[in-house]
């Protein structure tokens, strides 16, 4: 695998009490991590192949889902791509955090890397997903992905919020991080960017009007909206 090359991504915001006291759910990328080594981070990851065949309870709803297709890399089919891009969000959900977007369900034959969520006796729901922001990395970083960002209310998880017990270990010191604490933490640049849209924008959780969309060639920045 190219690791240079750039690959489709999700990354998916978690919020809590949006109408008191907001938290995101964060945790730390290890030291020797090839991508934000020691960074504080939403869970996400790239893209597998195996998520577009992954069925789904409920799907995301327009606009988003038609979003997630405008200016995409073909590494994956375009009728395919979106529904992939939501299905490896909770699956990183999944696997770092070890909490479950999904609802009560069994589906046959569960690709390898959706074994144990299958085995949770759930299938994953889109239905409560927004597609709030975009960024690719910019060039000449050790891993580079189009990063779509998906938010959702913790009130839908049908898992315990606080439960980290089915957790992997590429993420550590997850935790509930008040939105007004969380420039405390040691974030990458396109974090903070996130979520200043993110806190503008609560305690709705919609879709936006516009979905921001951030790149950079090392030289210029660009920020857009489309």
């Amino acid at each position: 695998m190219n690791k240079t090359a750039v690959r489709n991504a999700a990354t998916l915001i978690l919020v809590r009490d949006t109408e008191t006291r907001p938290a995101i759910l964060m945790g730390q990328r290890g030291a020797n991590a090839a991508f934000e080594p020691n960074k504080f981070v939403f869970p996400g990851g790239a893209v597998d192949p195996c998520d577009a065949n992954v069925p789904l309870a409920a799907p995301m709803p327009e606009p988003c889902r038609s979003r997630l297709a405008d200016d995409i890399l073909a590494q994956i089919a375009f009728d395919t791509l979106p529904h992939a891009i939501v299905t490896a969000a909770i699956r990183e959900l999944w696997e770092e955090t070890g909490l479950i977007l999904g609802q009560r369900g069994t589906w046959p034959n569960p690709p390898q890397d959706w074994a144990d969520f299958a085995a949770t006796g759930h299938v994953p729901a889109a239905d409560m997903l927004r597609f709030v922001f975009r960024a690719i990395t910019p060039a000449g970083r050790p891993r580079r992905f189009d990063a779509r960002f998906l938010m959702a209310d913790a009130a839908h998880l049908a898992s315990d919020p606080d439960d980290f017990s089915q957790a992997s270990d590429e993420l550590s010191h997850l935790q509930w991080i008040p939105i007004d604490e969380a420039r405390r933490f040691t974030l990458p640049y396109i974090t903070e960017v996130v979520l200043a849209e993110v806190t503008a924008a609560l305690p709705h959780i919609d879709a936006p009007e516009r979905v921001p969309f951030y790149h950079s060639n090392n030289v210029d920045k660009v920020f857009r909206r489309h």
